[in-house]
């Protein structure tokens, strides 16, 4: 193996980036799905998580391949996927048992598309609680105008065996601290570079062994892509935002970040 150690005996190796959340089976990246992978290498991305939203995207990303890139999934059911009867429970379950499960979502709560089912939307995130307690694999959380019911369910829920990421963390600093203690890591994304996303003006007082970063692609580009389809290449951006805001290099910032994320997935160094 070649030796990666400079003469000072410090790794020299350029740190690589980690998305911590990507939706690279999505439709809308179908198209050009290897250039998008490609690019995301290019970038400096080395790993990608994928988070499920249904049973049919389960498939989706067992299909991904690349030679270079690093995929790690996930099996959960999206809040607004959420059906009107009973959840295969049993069925997720087995999913979520498998090794090559890192992270258990994206669940939460979801009242900006519909109300209609804002009760099974409890009843499935608490199985999903109840998973990732188990199967000790984080919990992926999806929060959309629902920030006072997922506070008080994750309050409940939490046994000091859940964990996991607070996924596309928009709130305000007090909401944050609130996330970190209740032992979620702070997912941030394209919403840190727009103007008036406002998280820019305090995650410096986050702890930074507590921060991982995230696409969210195809959706939620940053600048200078906001408006475009977003993809794992730019996250570049965001990385580059967040190293300003922490007085970091691009090469610390991605140090710092991917670890949090290995951390988080408990995956060998």
């Amino acid at each position: 193996m070649t030796d990666m150690l400079g003469s000072s005996g410090k790794d020299t190796t350029p740190a690589t980036l980690f998305d911590t959340h990507c939706h690279l089976y999505h439709a809308k990246l179908a198209q050009d799905l290897p250039a998008v992978m490609d690019r995301a290498l290019a970038a400096g991305i080395s790993d990608i998580a994928l988070p499920a939203i249904d049973f049919d995207s389960l498939q989706g990303i067992a299909a991904l391949h690349h030679p270079t890139l690093r995929f790690h999934a996930m099996a959960g059911i999206h809040p607004c996927d959420v059906p009107a009867e009973p959840l295969d429970v049993p069925r997720l379950e087995a999913w979520a048992a498998r090794p090559e499960i890192v992270g258990i979502g994206e669940s939460g709560l979801d009242y900006y598309w519909s109300k209609d089912l804002i009760e099974q939307q409890k009843t499935s995130l608490r199985h999903h609680c109840r998973i990732a307690k188990e199967s000790e694999k984080p919990l992926i959380l999806h929060n959309r105008e629902s920030t006072e019911d997922l506070w008080d369910l994750i309050t409940e829920e939490q046994d000091g065996r859940l964990f996991g990421v607070w996924h596309c963390f928009t709130g305000t600093l007090d909401e944050g601290k609130r996330a970190l203690d209740l032992g979620f890591m702070l997912g941030l994304g394209g919403v840190l570079t727009y103007k008036n996303g406002l998280i820019d003006t305090y995650v410096h007082e986050f702890p930074h062994d507590r921060i991982v970063l995230e696409t969210d692609a195809p959706f939620l580009s940053p600048v200078p892509h906001r408006g475009k389809r977003n993809e794992p290449a730019f996250m570049l951006s965001v990385a580059e935002k967040l190293g300003t805001l922490w007085n970091t290099s691009l090469d610390e910032t991605a140090r710092i970040t991917t670890a949090n994320a290995r951390r988080l997935f408990r995956l060998v160094p």
